[in-house]
């Protein structure tokens, strides 16, 4: 995508659907790896059991069929009906798993392992963090885990919306603990340099 003009956009606020439903619509998604991670792969691939995982602002999905393959009960959920149809398109036989919902009002079917996060806490504005964390915090039961790919900086605007460590640590460090942390190895242009696989235990 590097060199090519960006869309014309009518929307600005990243808390709406609309928001993203432009940019798939219009295939301007360069927080998409295309792909799932090394650094998933690894953790699916060295989990003792199958988890039940959910994966919110799932975009398209594409770490959706690494988990279902590995056994996973997995969900991918989006508010964004226009990224929920292609990621479903691209799910194949685990297009089910694919389901329009908000986060913050999303019900499980059945208790949470994991939450996974891939871009979805620097998508949102800033002021939604808090939120985010005791959502996290709420879904996951003591013991379960929060897992994924966290995006460190402090440029003003996004999205992606960056965040500091220090911020991170105080958002999470009353309900979780914090079990790894790596630089990351593959990253896409956007997050290159920027971004740490970390794993996060809910505390008892």
């Amino acid at each position: 995508m590097a060199g090519a003009p960006v869309p014309e956009f009518s929307s600005r606020d990243p808390a709406s659907p609309r928001f993203w439903d432009e940019r798939f619509d219009k295939a301007f998604t360069p927080w998409e790896r295309g792909g799932a991670p090394a650094q998933l792969r690894r953790f699916v691939a060295g989990a003792a059991r199958p988890l039940a995982a959910l994966v919110p602002g799932a975009g398209s999905a594409r770490e959706l069929a690494l988990m279902c393959e590995a056994g996973w009960d997995a969900t991918a959920i989006d508010f964004s009906p226009v990224a929920v149809a292609q990621a479903q398109a691209l799910a194949g036989p685990w297009a089910g798993r694919v389901v329009e919902a908000d986060f913050f009002a999303y019900a499980p079917p059945l208790p949470l392992d994991l939450v996974y996060e891939q871009a979805f806490l620097c998508a949102l504005p800033r002021q939604r963090r808090p939120d985010v964390a005791r959502r996290w915090e709420a879904l996951l039961a003591p013991g379960g885990l929060l897992a994924g790919y966290f995006f460190f900086d402090d440029a003003p605007k996004g999205p992606p919306f960056g965040v500091k460590r220090d911020e991170l640590e105080g958002l999470l460090a009353a309900g979780f603990d914090c079990v790894a942390d790596e630089a990351v190895e593959d990253s896409i242009p956007v997050f290159a340099g920027k971004e740490r696989w970390m794993v996060w235990r809910r505390k008892s």
